[in-house]
């Protein structure tokens, strides 16, 4: 039976390529209401914490990073073929980043685009993946290279997801929120810098905080640059090394936000070796990556090797490499960068 009143709020409504994508924070016992006659996606992990009403339609996916892949789109496809789904249907991704990211590619190309409703589960989905509209799945060993636009017409939030998640898990998405304070939130940024405990413990209030404005930050950006013809690039802050790393190590032997978090330190010191980052802002950003707990080290991998696979990034142009390299806080710039003085910052000390 359905509850007489529902527990939400509005935090943040987008406009995104035409399409409105309203970001709401939902009570856990609301995140699945509403929702029988969708096809929900989920993995092996959450399908146990979904709530999705008795007899609803599923795809579960395998756990991590092998579930972005065009196996999985096929399944999510055919499902829903037979169930006869119409333009008017709706796909539910649950889960972390993958599932987000592999249910909305699927929505976006299922007769050329229906709705998807998102719930993120993990500190990273809820701050990054499912805000946006940016779909993908990894190909030919590349992170990302097949995706498409496709916003979720809602995102439900609800914090309280984040406390069955690893330390390790929660620590990937913190990555990503303290990507958002550099980006843009100065207060932010002080919060992470003066409440490292009581964030690392998961106090409901301040995650609630955290995640809020690491939203905002985010929504500023794509809703101002939807298709990422310009502005939108500075999301890619650490992401240039992060791809190349992951792919490098393979998938899923770093999470994407440890790798995001690599990818920041170097960038950092990209940038002084350029002249865009002081060295009092790099060691800002370093130390407090290094006080979460980041392996910030250069020497993680072969330097040629990365180097190799930021040649297939998606974000290079004109054959050159491109990197969002931070100035201060809320201040980045987006230029390509010689080969040379890339591999200069895998030797540094860090």
């Amino acid at each position: 039976m359905k509850k007489d009143a529902i527990d939400r709020t509005e935090w943040v409504r987008l406009s995104l390529g035409g399409s409105t994508s309203t970001i709401i924070h939902s009570g856990v016992e609301d995140l699945a209401d509403d929702l029988s006659d969708a096809l929900w996606v989920m993995d092996a992990n959450t399908e146990a914490i979904s709530g999705a009403p008795d007899g609803v339609r599923r795809v579960v996916l395998p756990v991590g990073e092998a579930a972005k892949s065009w196996p999985a789109v096929d399944r999510i496809l055919r499902a829903a073929v037979e169930q006869g789904m119409d333009r008017h249907g709706r796909f539910v991704g649950f889960g972390g980043g993958v599932v987000c990211d592999v249910a909305a590619f699927a929505a976006s190309i299922y007769l050329r685009g229906v709705s998807v409703t998102l719930i993120p589960t993990s500190l990273l989905a809820m701050v990054d993946a499912a805000i946006g509209g940016k779909t993908g799945i990894n190909f030919a060993g590349f992170k990302n290279i097949v995706g498409t636009f496709h916003a979720a017409d809602e995102v439900r939030i609800c914090e309280s997801t984040t406390h069955s998640l690893t330390d390790r898990e929660f620590r990937s998405g913190l990555a990503e929120a303290i990507k958002a304070a550099l980006l843009g939130d100065v207060e932010l940024l002080e919060l992470f810098e003066g409440h490292a405990e009581a964030i690392l413990a998961r106090e409901d209030a301040i995650l609630t905080d955290v995640i809020r404005r690491s939203i905002l930050v985010k929504a500023r950006v794509v809703e101002a640059d939807f298709r990422e013809g310009g502005q939108r690039a500075i999301l890619n802050l650490g992401h240039t090394f992060a791809h190349a790393l992951e792919s490098v190590a393979g998938f899923g032997e770093w999470t994407h936000g440890e790798a995001v978090a690599w990818g920041m330190a170097r960038a950092a010191r990209l940038g002084e070796l350029t002249g865009h980052t002081s060295s009092q802002h790099a060691a800002r950003i370093l130390t407090l990556l290094e006080r979460y707990g980041y392996r910030i080290d250069p020497g993680v991998a072969d330097p040629n090797a990365l180097l190799e696979a930021m040649r297939h990034d998606k974000k290079r142009a004109g054959g050159a490499i491109r990197f969002v390299l931070p100035c201060e806080v809320g201040e980045t710039v987006v230029e390509p960068v010689d080969e040379v003085t890339v591999l200069q910052g895998f030797v540094h000390p860090g």
